[in-house]
Protein backbone atom coordinates (compact mmCIF):
# COMPACT_ATOMS: atom_id res chain seq x y z
CA UNK A 1 0.00 0.00 0.00
CA UNK A 2 1.30 3.11 -1.21
CA UNK A 3 1.02 5.54 1.82
CA UNK A 4 0.35 9.26 0.59
CA UNK A 5 -3.09 10.92 1.11
CA UNK A 6 -3.87 14.33 2.53
CA UNK A 7 -2.36 14.04 5.83
CA UNK A 8 0.54 11.86 4.75
CA UNK A 9 -0.17 9.01 7.24
CA UNK A 10 -0.09 11.04 10.03
CA UNK A 11 -3.57 11.04 11.38
CA UNK A 12 -4.52 8.09 13.12
CA UNK A 13 -7.46 6.78 15.33
CA UNK A 14 -6.63 5.74 18.66
CA UNK A 15 -9.47 4.95 20.82
CA UNK A 16 -13.44 4.98 20.33
CA UNK A 17 -16.30 5.11 23.10
CA UNK A 18 -20.25 5.11 23.11
CA UNK A 19 -22.88 5.43 25.77
CA UNK A 20 -25.99 3.98 26.80
CA UNK A 21 -28.19 4.04 23.46
CA UNK A 22 -31.66 3.31 23.33
CA UNK A 23 -35.36 4.60 22.98
CA UNK A 24 -36.66 7.34 25.19
CA UNK A 25 -33.33 7.41 28.04
CA UNK A 26 -34.94 10.01 30.08
CA UNK A 27 -31.02 11.03 30.04
CA UNK A 28 -29.82 14.45 29.18
CA UNK A 29 -27.50 14.98 26.01
CA UNK A 30 -24.60 16.08 28.32
CA UNK A 31 -24.66 13.26 30.33
CA UNK A 32 -24.55 10.91 27.44
CA UNK A 33 -21.87 12.58 26.03
CA UNK A 34 -19.54 12.22 28.87
CA UNK A 35 -20.03 8.63 28.52
CA UNK A 36 -18.90 8.22 25.90
CA UNK A 37 -16.14 10.53 26.03
CA UNK A 38 -14.36 9.13 28.44
CA UNK A 39 -14.64 5.48 27.38
CA UNK A 40 -13.00 7.09 24.10
CA UNK A 41 -10.20 8.55 25.92
CA UNK A 42 -9.56 5.72 28.31
CA UNK A 43 -9.88 2.99 25.30
CA UNK A 44 -7.21 5.11 23.90
CA UNK A 45 -4.98 4.90 27.33
CA UNK A 46 -5.53 8.74 27.62
CA UNK A 47 -6.48 10.89 30.08
CA UNK A 48 -8.61 14.25 29.86
CA UNK A 49 -5.18 16.55 30.30
CA UNK A 50 -3.64 14.53 27.35
CA UNK A 51 -6.84 15.72 25.12
CA UNK A 52 -5.56 19.34 23.90
CA UNK A 53 -8.42 19.17 21.10
CA UNK A 54 -12.48 18.77 20.64
CA UNK A 55 -14.63 18.73 17.96
CA UNK A 56 -17.95 18.04 17.16
CA UNK A 57 -21.20 18.36 14.66
CA UNK A 58 -23.48 20.31 14.68
CA UNK A 59 -22.97 22.63 17.07
CA UNK A 60 -25.58 24.49 19.47
CA UNK A 61 -28.05 26.74 18.48
CA UNK A 62 -29.79 24.35 16.68
CA UNK A 63 -33.17 24.63 16.57
CA UNK A 64 -34.50 20.48 16.26
CA UNK A 65 -34.86 19.30 19.76
CA UNK A 66 -32.81 16.28 20.69
CA UNK A 67 -30.65 17.05 17.45
CA UNK A 68 -27.93 18.68 19.21
CA UNK A 69 -26.49 16.91 22.45
CA UNK A 70 -23.82 18.97 23.94
CA UNK A 71 -21.53 21.63 22.43
CA UNK A 72 -18.02 21.49 22.78
CA UNK A 73 -17.87 24.49 25.93
CA UNK A 74 -20.23 21.91 27.80
CA UNK A 75 -17.79 19.10 27.40
CA UNK A 76 -15.00 21.27 27.34
CA UNK A 77 -16.01 22.18 31.29
CA UNK A 78 -17.65 18.90 32.25
CA UNK A 79 -14.34 17.30 31.62
CA UNK A 80 -11.68 20.37 32.20
CA UNK A 81 -10.07 20.15 28.99
CA UNK A 82 -7.62 22.49 27.97
CA UNK A 83 -7.89 22.97 24.37
CA UNK A 84 -4.91 24.13 21.98
CA UNK A 85 -7.89 23.53 18.90
CA UNK A 86 -11.37 23.05 18.95
CA UNK A 87 -14.26 23.25 16.55
CA UNK A 88 -18.01 22.87 16.29
CA UNK A 89 -19.69 23.38 12.94
CA UNK A 90 -22.83 22.08 10.89
CA UNK A 91 -21.99 23.46 7.76
CA UNK A 92 -19.30 20.58 6.91
CA UNK A 93 -18.64 17.75 5.22
CA UNK A 94 -21.53 15.77 6.93
CA UNK A 95 -21.65 14.51 10.58
CA UNK A 96 -18.22 12.96 10.07
CA UNK A 97 -16.78 16.46 8.91
CA UNK A 98 -15.39 17.20 12.56
CA UNK A 99 -13.71 13.94 12.30
CA UNK A 100 -11.94 15.19 8.74
CA UNK A 101 -11.18 18.59 9.92
CA UNK A 102 -9.45 17.23 13.57
CA UNK A 103 -7.47 15.21 10.92
CA UNK A 104 -6.10 18.11 9.45
CA UNK A 105 -5.65 19.73 13.11
CA UNK A 106 -3.10 17.08 14.16
CA UNK A 107 -1.20 16.69 10.40
CA UNK A 108 -0.87 20.38 11.22
CA UNK A 109 0.26 20.35 14.42
CA UNK A 110 -2.65 22.10 16.18
CA UNK A 111 -3.25 19.44 18.67
CA UNK A 112 -1.83 15.78 19.72
CA UNK A 113 -5.20 14.21 20.34
CA UNK A 114 -8.40 15.45 19.81
CA UNK A 115 -11.99 14.06 21.08
CA UNK A 116 -14.37 14.09 18.43
CA UNK A 117 -17.89 13.18 19.19
CA UNK A 118 -21.59 13.42 17.84
CA UNK A 119 -24.59 13.15 20.53
CA UNK A 120 -28.39 13.19 20.33
CA UNK A 121 -31.04 12.41 22.66
CA UNK A 122 -34.18 12.94 19.90
CA UNK A 123 -36.46 10.23 20.91
CA UNK A 124 -36.48 11.63 24.44
CA UNK A 125 -37.33 14.62 22.68
CA UNK A 126 -40.07 13.24 20.44
CA UNK A 127 -41.71 11.75 23.46
CA UNK A 128 -42.56 15.21 24.67
CA UNK A 129 -42.86 17.07 21.81
CA UNK A 130 -43.69 14.80 18.73
CA UNK A 131 -42.07 15.21 15.89
CA UNK A 132 -43.26 18.30 13.89
CA UNK A 133 -42.85 20.16 16.76
CA UNK A 134 -39.28 18.91 17.12
CA UNK A 135 -38.65 19.92 13.57
CA UNK A 136 -40.23 22.86 13.57
CA UNK A 137 -40.58 24.60 17.12
CA UNK A 138 -40.62 28.33 15.62
CA UNK A 139 -43.30 27.44 13.87
CA UNK A 140 -41.74 28.31 10.68
CA UNK A 141 -40.00 26.81 7.56
CA UNK A 142 -36.06 26.98 7.33
CA UNK A 143 -34.80 28.46 3.70
CA UNK A 144 -33.93 25.24 2.55
CA UNK A 145 -37.66 24.14 2.24
CA UNK A 146 -38.35 27.24 -0.06
CA UNK A 147 -38.93 24.85 -3.02
CA UNK A 148 -40.69 21.87 -1.13
CA UNK A 149 -42.58 23.52 1.56
CA UNK A 150 -45.21 25.14 0.16
CA UNK A 151 -46.32 21.63 -1.85
CA UNK A 152 -46.08 20.35 1.94
CA UNK A 153 -43.23 18.28 1.69
CA UNK A 154 -41.65 19.31 4.96
CA UNK A 155 -39.64 15.76 5.93
CA UNK A 156 -36.75 14.43 5.61
CA UNK A 157 -38.51 11.44 3.94
CA UNK A 158 -41.09 13.26 1.20
CA UNK A 159 -37.05 15.06 0.14
CA UNK A 160 -35.66 11.67 -0.20
CA UNK A 161 -38.36 10.09 -1.53
CA UNK A 162 -38.35 12.02 -5.10
CA UNK A 163 -35.26 11.10 -6.30
CA UNK A 164 -35.80 7.43 -4.88
CA UNK A 165 -38.84 7.72 -7.40
CA UNK A 166 -36.76 9.05 -10.20
CA UNK A 167 -34.17 6.38 -9.46
CA UNK A 168 -36.08 3.52 -9.20
CA UNK A 169 -38.10 5.10 -12.89
CA UNK A 170 -34.28 5.55 -14.73
CA UNK A 171 -32.77 2.44 -13.18
CA UNK A 172 -35.07 -0.43 -12.56
CA UNK A 173 -34.48 -0.77 -8.85
CA UNK A 174 -37.39 -2.93 -7.22
CA UNK A 175 -38.44 -2.13 -3.44
CA UNK A 176 -37.71 -5.78 -3.10
CA UNK A 177 -34.08 -4.86 -3.72
CA UNK A 178 -33.99 -1.78 -1.34
CA UNK A 179 -35.66 -4.00 1.50
CA UNK A 180 -32.70 -5.77 1.27
CA UNK A 181 -30.29 -2.56 3.01
CA UNK A 182 -32.82 -3.07 5.57
CA UNK A 183 -33.03 -6.96 6.28
CA UNK A 184 -29.36 -7.01 6.09
CA UNK A 185 -29.55 -3.75 8.79
CA UNK A 186 -31.80 -5.96 11.00
CA UNK A 187 -29.88 -9.39 10.41
CA UNK A 188 -26.19 -7.78 11.55
CA UNK A 189 -28.41 -5.99 14.58
CA UNK A 190 -29.91 -8.88 15.46
CA UNK A 191 -26.08 -9.68 16.71
CA UNK A 192 -25.47 -6.37 18.09
CA UNK A 193 -26.26 -6.32 21.82
CA UNK A 194 -26.41 -2.28 21.93
CA UNK A 195 -28.98 -2.44 18.71
CA UNK A 196 -32.23 -0.70 19.64
CA UNK A 197 -34.12 -3.29 17.24
CA UNK A 198 -32.60 -7.28 17.07
CA UNK A 199 -35.82 -8.69 15.87
CA UNK A 200 -35.63 -10.61 12.33
CA UNK A 201 -36.84 -8.86 9.95
CA UNK A 202 -38.54 -10.93 6.75
CA UNK A 203 -39.01 -9.36 3.74
CA UNK A 204 -43.07 -9.66 3.37
CA UNK A 205 -42.90 -7.73 6.42
CA UNK A 206 -40.65 -4.84 5.04
CA UNK A 207 -43.04 -4.99 1.91
CA UNK A 208 -46.27 -4.66 4.03
CA UNK A 209 -44.82 -2.09 6.30
CA UNK A 210 -46.87 1.00 6.42
CA UNK A 211 -45.78 3.57 3.87
CA UNK A 212 -44.28 6.73 4.88
CA UNK A 213 -43.38 8.32 1.87
CA UNK A 214 -43.33 6.41 -1.36
CA UNK A 215 -41.73 4.71 -2.17
CA UNK A 216 -39.51 4.60 1.42
CA UNK A 217 -41.55 2.73 3.63
CA UNK A 218 -41.21 2.28 7.57
CA UNK A 219 -38.32 -0.01 7.69
CA UNK A 220 -36.61 2.22 5.09
CA UNK A 221 -36.55 5.31 8.20
CA UNK A 222 -33.80 5.19 10.47
CA UNK A 223 -34.51 4.84 13.73
CA UNK A 224 -34.40 8.10 16.42
CA UNK A 225 -32.74 7.14 19.99
CA UNK A 226 -30.65 8.30 22.69
CA UNK A 227 -26.98 7.68 22.73
CA UNK A 228 -23.60 9.80 21.84
CA UNK A 229 -20.16 8.05 20.40
CA UNK A 230 -16.58 9.47 20.17
CA UNK A 231 -13.07 8.80 18.72
CA UNK A 232 -10.01 10.29 19.49
CA UNK A 233 -7.79 11.62 16.58
CA UNK A 234 -4.22 11.52 17.54
CA UNK A 235 -1.16 13.13 15.54
CA UNK A 236 1.20 9.27 14.59
CA UNK A 237 4.04 10.56 16.67
CA UNK A 238 1.85 11.55 19.41
CA UNK A 239 0.15 8.12 19.76
CA UNK A 240 3.39 6.34 19.93
CA UNK A 241 3.21 3.68 23.00
CA UNK A 242 -0.65 3.72 22.97
CA UNK A 243 -2.17 0.54 23.85
CA UNK A 244 -4.11 0.29 20.95
CA UNK A 245 -2.96 -0.32 17.07
CA UNK A 246 -3.66 3.34 15.28
CA UNK A 247 -5.89 3.24 12.73
CA UNK A 248 -4.43 5.05 9.45
CA UNK A 249 -6.63 7.48 8.21
CA UNK A 250 -5.71 6.98 4.45
CA UNK A 251 -8.02 9.62 2.66
CA UNK A 252 -10.89 11.73 3.28
CA UNK A 253 -14.04 12.74 0.54
CA UNK A 254 -14.59 16.59 1.12
CA UNK A 255 -16.00 17.29 -1.97
CA UNK A 256 -19.00 19.41 -2.96
CA UNK A 257 -19.65 20.45 -7.06
CA UNK A 258 -23.33 21.54 -7.15
CA UNK A 259 -26.19 23.34 -5.11
CA UNK A 260 -26.63 21.55 -1.70
CA UNK A 261 -30.07 20.67 -2.10
CA UNK A 262 -31.79 17.35 -2.24
CA UNK A 263 -33.61 18.30 -5.35
CA UNK A 264 -31.54 20.65 -7.49
CA UNK A 265 -28.89 18.10 -8.82
CA UNK A 266 -28.10 18.29 -12.51
CA UNK A 267 -28.64 14.77 -12.69
CA UNK A 268 -31.26 14.11 -10.14
CA UNK A 269 -30.61 10.23 -9.16
CA UNK A 270 -27.25 11.25 -8.28
CA UNK A 271 -26.44 13.35 -4.68
CA UNK A 272 -23.74 14.78 -2.99
CA UNK A 273 -22.33 11.18 -1.68
CA UNK A 274 -21.14 11.24 -5.70
CA UNK A 275 -19.07 14.66 -5.06
CA UNK A 276 -16.99 13.21 -1.99
CA UNK A 277 -16.43 10.02 -3.18
CA UNK A 278 -14.88 11.73 -6.14
CA UNK A 279 -12.35 13.35 -3.99
CA UNK A 280 -12.24 10.65 -1.75
CA UNK A 281 -10.40 8.09 -4.83
CA UNK A 282 -8.35 10.95 -5.61
CA UNK A 283 -6.30 11.33 -2.91
CA UNK A 284 -5.18 7.83 -2.12
CA UNK A 285 -3.60 4.85 -4.12
CA UNK A 286 -6.33 2.42 -2.75
CA UNK A 287 -9.11 1.64 -4.56
CA UNK A 288 -12.98 0.36 -3.89
CA UNK A 289 -11.72 -3.39 -4.13
CA UNK A 290 -9.34 -3.22 -1.36
CA UNK A 291 -12.48 -2.09 0.86
CA UNK A 292 -12.99 -4.92 3.63
CA UNK A 293 -15.60 -3.41 5.48
CA UNK A 294 -18.53 -0.64 4.50
CA UNK A 295 -20.11 1.18 7.24
CA UNK A 296 -22.13 3.68 4.94
CA UNK A 297 -25.03 6.22 5.59
CA UNK A 298 -28.56 4.40 6.27
CA UNK A 299 -30.78 7.78 7.47
CA UNK A 300 -32.97 6.06 4.87
CA UNK A 301 -31.94 2.84 3.17
CA UNK A 302 -31.76 5.23 -0.35
CA UNK A 303 -28.75 6.98 1.12
CA UNK A 304 -26.85 3.58 1.01
CA UNK A 305 -27.70 3.25 -2.06
CA UNK A 306 -26.50 6.55 -3.38
CA UNK A 307 -23.31 5.21 -1.36
CA UNK A 308 -22.53 1.81 -3.07
CA UNK A 309 -22.70 3.52 -6.10
CA UNK A 310 -20.66 6.61 -5.39
CA UNK A 311 -17.70 4.85 -3.90
CA UNK A 312 -17.66 2.56 -6.97
CA UNK A 313 -19.02 -1.29 -5.73
CA UNK A 314 -21.14 -1.03 -8.44
CA UNK A 315 -21.92 0.55 -11.43
CA UNK A 316 -24.42 3.98 -11.52
CA UNK A 317 -27.95 2.44 -11.60
CA UNK A 318 -26.42 -1.47 -10.77
CA UNK A 319 -27.03 -1.50 -6.60
CA UNK A 320 -29.95 -2.90 -7.06
CA UNK A 321 -28.38 -6.33 -8.37
CA UNK A 322 -25.86 -5.65 -6.24
CA UNK A 323 -27.59 -5.70 -2.96
CA UNK A 324 -30.50 -8.40 -4.24
CA UNK A 325 -30.67 -11.59 -2.11
CA UNK A 326 -28.33 -9.94 0.76
CA UNK A 327 -25.40 -12.30 -0.17
CA UNK A 328 -22.71 -9.76 -1.23
CA UNK A 329 -23.42 -7.41 1.54
CA UNK A 330 -23.76 -10.19 4.65
CA UNK A 331 -20.99 -10.13 7.22
CA UNK A 332 -19.89 -13.46 5.03
CA UNK A 333 -20.25 -11.61 2.27
CA UNK A 334 -18.01 -10.06 -0.39
CA UNK A 335 -18.54 -6.43 1.28
CA UNK A 336 -20.19 -6.78 4.54
CA UNK A 337 -21.97 -3.50 5.40
CA UNK A 338 -23.35 -1.90 8.30
CA UNK A 339 -22.24 -4.61 10.79
CA UNK A 340 -23.63 -2.86 14.03
CA UNK A 341 -27.33 -2.88 11.97
CA UNK A 342 -26.78 1.16 11.41
CA UNK A 343 -29.08 3.36 11.82
CA UNK A 344 -32.14 1.51 10.37
CA UNK A 345 -31.84 -1.28 13.08
CA UNK A 346 -28.79 0.15 15.47
CA UNK A 347 -30.34 3.65 15.87
CA UNK A 348 -29.55 6.84 14.82
CA UNK A 349 -26.64 7.59 15.70
CA UNK A 350 -26.24 10.40 13.20
CA UNK A 351 -23.38 9.69 10.95
CA UNK A 352 -20.88 9.52 14.21
CA UNK A 353 -21.81 5.59 14.77
CA UNK A 354 -20.19 4.52 11.57
CA UNK A 355 -17.15 5.70 12.37
CA UNK A 356 -17.05 4.00 15.56
CA UNK A 357 -18.33 0.90 14.00
CA UNK A 358 -15.28 0.84 11.67
CA UNK A 359 -12.56 1.17 14.42
CA UNK A 360 -14.46 -1.38 16.66
CA UNK A 361 -14.31 -3.76 12.85
CA UNK A 362 -10.71 -3.20 12.20
CA UNK A 363 -9.42 -3.63 15.89
CA UNK A 364 -11.53 -7.18 15.73
CA UNK A 365 -13.73 -6.04 18.66
CA UNK A 366 -17.27 -7.06 17.16
CA UNK A 367 -18.12 -10.27 19.01
CA UNK A 368 -20.51 -12.23 17.14
CA UNK A 369 -20.99 -9.53 14.27
CA UNK A 370 -17.16 -9.01 13.47
CA UNK A 371 -16.88 -9.67 10.02
CA UNK A 372 -13.48 -11.75 9.41
CA UNK A 373 -10.19 -9.78 9.63
CA UNK A 374 -10.85 -6.58 7.66
CA UNK A 375 -7.72 -3.96 7.17
CA UNK A 376 -9.53 -1.55 5.06
CA UNK A 377 -13.16 -0.02 5.64
CA UNK A 378 -15.23 2.93 4.24
CA UNK A 379 -17.17 5.36 6.09
CA UNK A 380 -19.67 7.40 4.92
CA UNK A 381 -21.74 10.27 6.17
CA UNK A 382 -24.62 12.17 4.82
CA UNK A 383 -24.99 11.81 1.15
CA UNK A 384 -28.03 14.25 0.33
CA UNK A 385 -27.31 17.81 0.04
CA UNK A 386 -23.65 17.47 2.06
CA UNK A 387 -21.47 14.38 2.20
CA UNK A 388 -18.24 13.07 3.87
CA UNK A 389 -16.41 10.33 3.66
CA UNK A 390 -12.89 8.34 5.23
CA UNK A 391 -10.77 5.48 4.34
CA UNK A 392 -9.33 3.85 6.97
CA UNK A 393 -7.05 1.18 7.32
CA UNK A 394 -5.38 -1.14 9.99
CA UNK A 395 -1.06 -1.54 9.26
Amino acid sequence: MTRGGPFRGQAVLTGAGKSQVGRRLGRSGLELTIEAALRAIADAGLTPDDIDGVASYPGPGVPDRGFSGASVHELRDALGLRSRWYLSSMETAGQIGPAIEACMAVTLGLADHVLVFRSVWESTAQATAGRASVLFGDGELPPHLQWTGPFGAVSAANWLAMPAQRYMHDHGLTREQLGWIAINARRNAGLNPDAVYRTPLAMDEYLNARMISEPLCLYDCDVPCDGATAVIVSRRDAAAGLPREPLTVESVGTGMFERATWDQRTDLTTMAAHDAAATLWERTSLRPADVDVAQLYDGFSFLTVMWLEALGFCDHGKVGPFVEGGERIALDGSLPLNTSGGQLSGGRLHGMGFLHEACVQLWQEGGDRQAGRPRVAAVAAGGGPVAGAMVLSRD
